[in-house]
Protein backbone atom coordinates (compact mmCIF):
# COMPACT_ATOMS: atom_id res chain seq x y z
CA UNK A 1 0.00 0.00 0.00
CA UNK A 2 1.47 3.36 -1.03
CA UNK A 3 1.88 6.01 1.66
CA UNK A 4 0.74 9.52 0.79
CA UNK A 5 1.27 12.68 2.82
CA UNK A 6 -1.23 15.52 2.45
CA UNK A 7 -0.56 19.18 3.18
CA UNK A 8 -3.36 21.74 3.42
CA UNK A 9 -4.83 24.26 5.85
CA UNK A 10 -5.81 22.58 9.10
CA UNK A 11 -5.63 25.26 11.76
CA UNK A 12 -7.29 28.41 10.43
CA UNK A 13 -10.53 27.65 12.33
CA UNK A 14 -12.66 27.32 9.23
CA UNK A 15 -15.25 24.58 8.69
CA UNK A 16 -14.77 24.51 4.92
CA UNK A 17 -11.01 24.08 5.24
CA UNK A 18 -11.45 21.30 7.78
CA UNK A 19 -14.01 19.41 5.71
CA UNK A 20 -12.12 19.66 2.41
CA UNK A 21 -9.14 18.17 4.26
CA UNK A 22 -11.33 15.32 5.54
CA UNK A 23 -12.72 14.75 2.04
CA UNK A 24 -9.36 14.46 0.29
CA UNK A 25 -8.03 12.02 2.87
CA UNK A 26 -11.28 10.04 2.75
CA UNK A 27 -11.22 9.46 -1.02
CA UNK A 28 -7.51 8.59 -1.02
CA UNK A 29 -8.05 6.04 1.75
CA UNK A 30 -11.14 4.66 0.04
CA UNK A 31 -8.94 4.16 -3.03
CA UNK A 32 -6.56 1.97 -1.01
CA UNK A 33 -3.84 4.49 -0.12
CA UNK A 34 -2.43 5.09 3.35
CA UNK A 35 -3.04 8.83 3.43
CA UNK A 36 -1.96 10.98 6.39
CA UNK A 37 -2.18 14.73 6.88
CA UNK A 38 1.05 16.52 7.74
CA UNK A 39 0.01 18.57 10.77
CA UNK A 40 1.65 21.87 9.86
CA UNK A 41 1.25 24.40 12.67
CA UNK A 42 3.80 27.15 11.91
CA UNK A 43 5.16 28.74 15.07
CA UNK A 44 5.92 32.45 15.45
CA UNK A 45 9.50 32.07 14.23
CA UNK A 46 8.34 30.17 11.14
CA UNK A 47 5.68 32.78 10.38
CA UNK A 48 8.18 35.61 10.75
CA UNK A 49 10.75 33.85 8.55
CA UNK A 50 8.12 33.26 5.88
CA UNK A 51 6.91 36.87 6.09
CA UNK A 52 10.41 38.16 5.36
CA UNK A 53 11.33 35.57 2.71
CA UNK A 54 8.10 35.63 0.70
CA UNK A 55 7.58 39.37 0.47
CA UNK A 56 4.17 39.25 2.14
CA UNK A 57 2.68 42.40 3.63
CA UNK A 58 3.24 42.90 7.40
CA UNK A 59 -0.41 44.00 7.46
CA UNK A 60 -1.36 40.32 7.09
CA UNK A 61 0.26 39.54 10.44
CA UNK A 62 -1.50 42.45 12.11
CA UNK A 63 -4.80 41.39 10.53
CA UNK A 64 -4.35 37.88 11.86
CA UNK A 65 -3.69 39.18 15.37
CA UNK A 66 -6.78 41.37 15.20
CA UNK A 67 -8.97 38.45 14.11
CA UNK A 68 -7.69 36.35 17.00
CA UNK A 69 -8.59 39.13 19.42
CA UNK A 70 -12.13 39.26 17.99
CA UNK A 71 -12.49 35.49 18.39
CA UNK A 72 -11.40 35.71 22.03
CA UNK A 73 -14.11 38.30 22.67
CA UNK A 74 -16.83 36.06 21.26
CA UNK A 75 -18.80 33.66 23.44
CA UNK A 76 -17.38 30.69 21.53
CA UNK A 77 -13.78 31.87 21.90
CA UNK A 78 -11.40 28.95 21.97
CA UNK A 79 -14.21 26.45 21.59
CA UNK A 80 -14.22 26.37 17.79
CA UNK A 81 -10.55 25.45 17.59
CA UNK A 82 -11.09 22.75 20.20
CA UNK A 83 -14.10 21.41 18.26
CA UNK A 84 -12.05 21.17 15.06
CA UNK A 85 -9.09 19.51 16.79
CA UNK A 86 -11.47 16.98 18.35
CA UNK A 87 -12.83 16.26 14.86
CA UNK A 88 -9.31 15.53 13.62
CA UNK A 89 -8.84 13.09 16.49
CA UNK A 90 -12.17 11.37 15.76
CA UNK A 91 -12.19 11.32 12.00
CA UNK A 92 -8.72 11.80 10.53
CA UNK A 93 -5.13 10.59 10.60
CA UNK A 94 -2.56 13.32 11.31
CA UNK A 95 1.20 13.28 11.76
CA UNK A 96 2.92 14.73 14.80
CA UNK A 97 2.71 18.56 14.90
CA UNK A 98 5.12 20.29 12.52
CA UNK A 99 6.04 23.85 13.59
CA UNK A 100 8.45 24.52 10.71
CA UNK A 101 9.91 23.28 7.42
CA UNK A 102 12.53 21.17 9.16
CA UNK A 103 9.96 19.11 11.05
CA UNK A 104 7.80 18.85 7.94
CA UNK A 105 10.76 17.34 6.09
CA UNK A 106 11.35 14.79 8.85
CA UNK A 107 7.68 13.78 9.04
CA UNK A 108 7.47 13.49 5.24
CA UNK A 109 10.44 11.15 4.84
CA UNK A 110 8.44 7.92 4.91
CA UNK A 111 5.90 8.85 2.23
CA UNK A 112 5.97 7.66 -1.37
CA UNK A 113 4.25 10.84 -2.58
CA UNK A 114 3.08 14.19 -1.26
CA UNK A 115 -0.20 15.87 -2.22
CA UNK A 116 -1.02 19.49 -1.52
CA UNK A 117 -4.51 20.88 -1.80
CA UNK A 118 -7.02 22.27 -1.80
CA UNK A 119 -8.21 25.69 -0.49
CA UNK A 120 -6.24 28.91 -1.00
CA UNK A 121 -2.91 27.36 -0.07
CA UNK A 122 -1.24 28.87 -3.17
CA UNK A 123 -2.45 32.41 -2.56
CA UNK A 124 0.20 34.93 -3.67
CA UNK A 125 -1.12 37.31 -1.02
CA UNK A 126 0.01 35.15 1.93
CA UNK A 127 2.52 33.07 0.01
CA UNK A 128 4.08 30.23 2.01
CA UNK A 129 6.57 27.94 0.19
CA UNK A 130 5.74 25.04 2.52
CA UNK A 131 2.41 24.58 0.72
CA UNK A 132 4.37 24.02 -2.50
CA UNK A 133 6.05 20.99 -0.87
CA UNK A 134 9.53 22.53 -0.92
CA UNK A 135 10.55 20.13 1.87
CA UNK A 136 10.00 17.02 -0.32
CA UNK A 137 12.88 14.65 -1.10
CA UNK A 138 14.01 14.51 -4.74
CA UNK A 139 12.53 11.03 -5.25
CA UNK A 140 9.10 11.87 -3.82
CA UNK A 141 6.28 12.54 -6.24
CA UNK A 142 4.67 15.98 -5.85
CA UNK A 143 0.99 16.28 -6.76
CA UNK A 144 -1.20 19.37 -6.52
CA UNK A 145 -4.92 18.71 -6.23
CA UNK A 146 -7.25 21.66 -6.91
CA UNK A 147 -5.01 24.24 -5.24
CA UNK A 148 -6.48 27.73 -5.23
CA UNK A 149 -4.58 30.94 -5.86
CA UNK A 150 -7.74 32.80 -4.86
CA UNK A 151 -7.03 35.73 -7.20
CA UNK A 152 -7.71 36.68 -10.80
CA UNK A 153 -4.39 38.50 -11.27
CA UNK A 154 -0.96 38.30 -9.66
CA UNK A 155 -0.12 41.16 -7.28
CA UNK A 156 3.53 41.59 -8.33
CA UNK A 157 6.17 40.37 -10.76
CA UNK A 158 8.21 39.10 -7.81
CA UNK A 159 5.37 36.83 -6.72
CA UNK A 160 4.97 35.67 -10.32
CA UNK A 161 8.60 34.56 -10.46
CA UNK A 162 8.40 32.89 -7.05
CA UNK A 163 5.26 30.92 -7.83
CA UNK A 164 6.60 29.82 -11.22
CA UNK A 165 9.71 28.38 -9.57
CA UNK A 166 7.68 26.75 -6.79
CA UNK A 167 5.25 25.03 -9.17
CA UNK A 168 7.84 23.90 -11.74
CA UNK A 169 9.02 20.74 -9.86
CA UNK A 170 5.51 19.25 -9.55
CA UNK A 171 4.76 15.97 -11.32
CA UNK A 172 1.03 16.78 -11.69
CA UNK A 173 -0.73 20.10 -11.21
CA UNK A 174 -4.39 21.00 -10.89
CA UNK A 175 -6.10 24.12 -9.59
CA UNK A 176 -9.59 24.90 -8.40
CA UNK A 177 -10.39 27.90 -10.60
CA UNK A 178 -9.97 28.71 -14.28
CA UNK A 179 -8.43 32.04 -13.24
CA UNK A 180 -5.64 30.13 -11.48
CA UNK A 181 -5.15 27.94 -14.55
CA UNK A 182 -4.71 31.04 -16.76
CA UNK A 183 -2.14 32.50 -14.36
CA UNK A 184 -0.05 29.33 -14.14
CA UNK A 185 -0.17 28.57 -17.84
CA UNK A 186 1.05 32.10 -18.54
CA UNK A 187 3.92 31.62 -16.09
CA UNK A 188 4.66 28.03 -17.15
CA UNK A 189 3.41 27.55 -20.73
CA UNK A 190 4.90 24.04 -20.98
CA UNK A 191 3.24 22.83 -17.77
CA UNK A 192 -0.09 20.99 -17.93
CA UNK A 193 -2.54 22.55 -15.48
CA UNK A 194 -6.02 21.09 -15.03
CA UNK A 195 -9.07 22.64 -13.36
CA UNK A 196 -10.67 20.28 -10.83
CA UNK A 197 -13.39 20.50 -8.20
CA UNK A 198 -12.75 21.22 -4.55
CA UNK A 199 -12.28 17.99 -2.55
CA UNK A 200 -15.66 18.42 -0.84
CA UNK A 201 -17.29 17.36 -4.12
CA UNK A 202 -15.46 14.02 -4.20
CA UNK A 203 -17.14 11.91 -1.47
CA UNK A 204 -20.70 12.51 -2.74
CA UNK A 205 -23.94 13.52 -1.01
CA UNK A 206 -24.52 10.17 0.73
CA UNK A 207 -21.13 10.32 2.46
CA UNK A 208 -21.76 13.82 3.75
CA UNK A 209 -25.21 12.89 5.07
CA UNK A 210 -23.64 9.89 6.83
CA UNK A 211 -21.19 12.25 8.52
CA UNK A 212 -23.78 14.92 9.36
CA UNK A 213 -25.31 15.37 12.78
CA UNK A 214 -28.75 16.84 12.12
CA UNK A 215 -30.13 19.61 14.37
CA UNK A 216 -32.90 18.77 16.80
CA UNK A 217 -35.54 21.24 15.67
CA UNK A 218 -38.92 20.74 14.05
CA UNK A 219 -39.24 24.37 12.95
CA UNK A 220 -38.12 25.43 9.48
CA UNK A 221 -35.12 27.73 9.51
CA UNK A 222 -32.94 29.82 7.24
CA UNK A 223 -29.27 29.27 8.06
CA UNK A 224 -26.83 32.18 7.90
CA UNK A 225 -23.12 31.51 7.51
CA UNK A 226 -21.27 34.73 6.67
CA UNK A 227 -17.49 35.16 6.68
CA UNK A 228 -17.63 38.89 5.90
CA UNK A 229 -19.42 41.71 7.69
CA UNK A 230 -22.08 43.54 5.69
CA UNK A 231 -25.46 44.78 7.01
CA UNK A 232 -27.02 44.05 3.61
CA UNK A 233 -26.39 40.33 4.15
CA UNK A 234 -28.62 40.33 7.20
CA UNK A 235 -31.32 42.37 5.51
CA UNK A 236 -31.47 39.83 2.68
CA UNK A 237 -31.43 36.91 5.13
CA UNK A 238 -34.30 38.35 7.17
CA UNK A 239 -36.31 38.92 3.98
CA UNK A 240 -35.69 35.30 2.96
CA UNK A 241 -36.75 33.99 6.37
CA UNK A 242 -39.92 36.10 6.33
CA UNK A 243 -40.76 34.92 2.82
CA UNK A 244 -40.40 31.28 3.86
CA UNK A 245 -42.05 31.71 7.26
CA UNK A 246 -38.90 30.38 8.89
CA UNK A 247 -36.69 31.20 11.85
CA UNK A 248 -33.29 32.79 11.36
CA UNK A 249 -30.44 30.59 12.62
CA UNK A 250 -26.82 31.67 12.60
CA UNK A 251 -23.48 29.87 12.73
CA UNK A 252 -21.46 32.88 13.89
CA UNK A 253 -18.05 33.76 12.49
CA UNK A 254 -17.74 37.54 12.89
CA UNK A 255 -18.51 39.73 15.89
CA UNK A 256 -21.45 41.16 13.94
CA UNK A 257 -23.05 37.75 13.41
CA UNK A 258 -23.71 37.28 17.13
CA UNK A 259 -26.30 40.05 16.97
CA UNK A 260 -28.65 38.32 14.56
CA UNK A 261 -30.98 35.33 14.91
CA UNK A 262 -30.48 32.29 17.12
CA UNK A 263 -27.00 30.85 17.42
CA UNK A 264 -25.38 28.03 19.43
CA UNK A 265 -23.91 28.80 22.85
CA UNK A 266 -20.68 27.11 21.80
CA UNK A 267 -18.93 26.26 18.56
CA UNK A 268 -20.61 23.57 16.50
CA UNK A 269 -18.63 20.53 15.40
CA UNK A 270 -17.92 19.93 11.69
CA UNK A 271 -20.52 17.12 11.76
CA UNK A 272 -23.09 19.55 13.17
CA UNK A 273 -22.10 22.21 10.64
CA UNK A 274 -22.93 19.83 7.77
CA UNK A 275 -26.16 18.87 9.55
CA UNK A 276 -27.26 22.48 9.99
CA UNK A 277 -26.77 23.11 6.28
CA UNK A 278 -28.48 19.86 5.27
CA UNK A 279 -31.58 20.62 7.34
CA UNK A 280 -32.06 24.24 6.27
CA UNK A 281 -34.95 25.56 4.22
CA UNK A 282 -32.39 27.90 2.67
CA UNK A 283 -28.74 28.78 3.30
CA UNK A 284 -27.62 32.41 3.11
CA UNK A 285 -23.85 32.69 2.75
CA UNK A 286 -20.88 34.54 1.29
CA UNK A 287 -18.68 31.48 1.84
CA UNK A 288 -17.35 29.33 -1.00
CA UNK A 289 -17.76 26.18 1.04
CA UNK A 290 -21.14 27.29 2.37
CA UNK A 291 -22.33 27.54 -1.23
CA UNK A 292 -20.56 24.33 -2.27
CA UNK A 293 -22.12 22.23 0.48
CA UNK A 294 -25.55 23.71 -0.22
CA UNK A 295 -25.22 22.49 -3.81
CA UNK A 296 -23.96 19.05 -2.76
CA UNK A 297 -26.79 18.64 -0.24
CA UNK A 298 -29.45 19.97 -2.64
CA UNK A 299 -30.39 22.89 -0.36
CA UNK A 300 -31.52 26.25 -1.80
CA UNK A 301 -28.78 28.83 -1.37
CA UNK A 302 -28.73 32.64 -1.52
CA UNK A 303 -25.14 33.63 -2.30
CA UNK A 304 -23.77 37.05 -1.36
CA UNK A 305 -20.70 38.38 -3.17
CA UNK A 306 -18.17 39.36 -0.53
CA UNK A 307 -15.97 41.42 -2.86
CA UNK A 308 -16.61 44.16 -5.38
CA UNK A 309 -16.12 43.04 -8.96
CA UNK A 310 -12.96 44.65 -10.30
CA UNK A 311 -11.36 44.88 -6.85
CA UNK A 312 -7.73 43.70 -7.09
CA UNK A 313 -8.18 41.85 -3.80
CA UNK A 314 -11.36 40.16 -4.98
CA UNK A 315 -11.71 36.42 -4.48
CA UNK A 316 -15.00 36.22 -6.34
CA UNK A 317 -13.37 33.95 -8.93
CA UNK A 318 -13.98 31.07 -6.49
CA UNK A 319 -17.73 31.69 -6.45
CA UNK A 320 -17.84 32.37 -10.19
CA UNK A 321 -16.11 29.04 -10.89
CA UNK A 322 -18.50 27.25 -8.55
CA UNK A 323 -21.57 28.72 -10.23
CA UNK A 324 -20.27 27.76 -13.67
CA UNK A 325 -19.59 24.19 -12.58
CA UNK A 326 -22.83 23.63 -10.68
CA UNK A 327 -25.00 25.52 -13.16
CA UNK A 328 -28.70 26.22 -12.80
CA UNK A 329 -30.21 28.41 -10.09
CA UNK A 330 -28.72 27.97 -6.58
CA UNK A 331 -32.08 28.97 -5.09
CA UNK A 332 -33.89 26.21 -7.00
CA UNK A 333 -31.68 23.08 -7.16
CA UNK A 334 -33.03 20.34 -9.45
CA UNK A 335 -32.13 16.90 -10.80
CA UNK A 336 -30.04 18.42 -13.58
CA UNK A 337 -27.83 20.07 -10.95
CA UNK A 338 -27.36 16.73 -9.20
CA UNK A 339 -26.29 15.16 -12.50
CA UNK A 340 -23.76 17.92 -13.14
CA UNK A 341 -22.36 17.47 -9.63
CA UNK A 342 -21.92 13.74 -10.24
CA UNK A 343 -19.99 14.45 -13.46
CA UNK A 344 -17.86 16.96 -11.56
CA UNK A 345 -17.19 14.41 -8.82
CA UNK A 346 -16.16 11.75 -11.33
CA UNK A 347 -13.81 14.17 -13.08
CA UNK A 348 -11.93 14.78 -9.86
CA UNK A 349 -11.82 11.12 -8.86
CA UNK A 350 -10.67 10.03 -12.32
CA UNK A 351 -7.86 12.61 -12.35
CA UNK A 352 -6.58 11.41 -8.98
CA UNK A 353 -6.80 7.79 -10.06
CA UNK A 354 -4.97 8.43 -13.35
CA UNK A 355 -2.17 10.44 -11.69
CA UNK A 356 -1.63 8.02 -8.80
CA UNK A 357 -1.80 4.87 -10.93
CA UNK A 358 0.44 6.43 -13.54
CA UNK A 359 3.02 7.14 -10.85
CA UNK A 360 2.81 3.56 -9.58
CA UNK A 361 1.21 4.64 -6.31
Amino acid sequence: MSKIGILTFLHNENYGSTLQAWALQRVLRDAGRDAVHLDYRPDTREKTRNLLASGNSPALLLDGLQKRLVRRQQSSAGQKGAALNAFYARQMALSAPCPNLETLAREAEGFDALVCGSDQIWSPVWLNPAYFLTFAKPDQKRIAYACSLGVSAMPSTRKQRMIAELVRPFDAVSVREAAGQRILQTLLPDKAVDVLPDPVFLPGRASWLALAQMPKTAKPYVLCYFIGENPVYWQHARETADRLGAELRVIPVTAESFRYGEHPDSAVTPEQWVGWLAGAACVCTDSFHGAAFSAILGVPCAIERRYRDGDKASKNSRIDQLLREVGGDPLHPDDAQAERLERLRNRGLNWLSTVLNGAGL
